[in-house]
């Protein structure tokens, strides 16, 4: 059987009798006549060469086992041309077709999975990628072009071709595991800390490799992943500083204990939004920064509670 070729009007009059119930309904929505509306229905039916809907027996069109199969393929098709369409009116608009985010480990994952559900409503015909690095990482992906939009941590050295503005902050605690000699210490003694394995995380970036970030012993392990770090501290081999946010369930539960170490009991992690001075904020970026600056300011989960601390 030879199948003709339906026309995507064809397709929305179908839809629209489906959503509406009845052909009546269905031109009062598209603003048609019923006679338009029935005329397509019909020559939609010969091309196909099925009947879309069970007429007899009911005032009220109900679809048939064909229309049923045919239904979800022509939702698809007019969603990909509603999408389409959309895309090209916001490229119009300035709207950005891709973006590519780039965020610190240290920031908050249920934030930026929060916003990253909601940007998916908002903008939904941006194709979004995301980076989660750490240190100058984040920069070296701005700067390199495969980043858009940056959430960085404290400059380590300056990067003259981006813009920065700060954005927030979240404390890190120094912290190791109950068993660990830093923790059954009643009261630590200034310089003691250097005796002990801290663990660092590393920066795998070209820019600042090698420079190191609130590092206070000699002994240190470098891993370039923050939940390997915490594990290792709950295993007892190190210590060092976790987000507040990260290990406040471990030390709720007593899987880790908080060091009051003389040198830096805990340190404030500073946010950065980064961007290429080159490269004009779109509307979607804009949306972007607006909405992770405004979930860190709002989220209390990331500060130390000030009967801790």
């Amino acid at each position: 059987m030879n199948v003709g070729q339906p026309t995507l009007d064809q397709l929305r009059l179908f839809l629209a009798v489906v959503d509406e119930g009845s052909f009546n309904g269905a031109a009062r929505k598209l603003g048609r006549a019923i006679s338009v509306v029935s005329y397509g229905i019909t020559t939609l039916e010969a091309q196909l060469g099925v009947s879309l809907f069970d007429r007899e027996g009911s005032k009220r069109p109900v679809l048939s086992d064909a229309g049923k199969a045919v239904l979800a393929q022509a939702r698809a098709v007019a969603d990909d041309v509603d999408a389409l369409m959309a895309g090209v009116l916001g490229f119009e608009q300035g709207l950005e077709a891709e973006l590519g985010l780039a965020v610190d480990v240290m920031f908050p994952t249920n934030l930026v999975a929060s916003v990253l559900r909601e940007f998916q409503q908002v903008f939904p015909t941006v194709r979004l990628r995301l980076h989660v690095e750490a240190l100058g990482a984040i920069a070296a992906l701005v700067i390199d072009r495969e980043a858009d939009l940056g959430i960085g941590g404290p400059e380590l050295i300056p990067q003259f071709e981006l813009e920065r503005i700060a954005i927030g902050d979240i404390d890190m605690v120094p912290v190791a595991s109950p068993d660990h000699p830093l923790a059954r210490m009643g009261t630590i003694p200034a310089g003691e800390v250097r005796k002990h394995r801290q663990l660092v995380l590393t920066d795998r970036s070209r820019l600042t490799a090698g420079k190191d970030f609130s590092v206070l012993s000699a002994n240190t392990w470098r891993l370039g992943d923050l939940g390997a770090r915490h594990a290792l501290m709950r295993e007892g081999i190190g210590w060092g500083n976790m987000p507040f946010h990260v290990v406040e369930p471990d030390l709720a539960a007593g899987r880790l204990v908080r060091l009051a170490l003389p040198e830096a009991p805990g340190v404030t992690y500073r946010f950065h939004a980064l961007w290429r001075r080159d490269c004009p904020m779109g509307p979607a970026r804009a949306w972007l920064l607006d909405a992770l600056k405004a979930r860190l300011v709002q989220c209390p989960d990331t500060k130390v509670p000030r009967q801790q601390g």
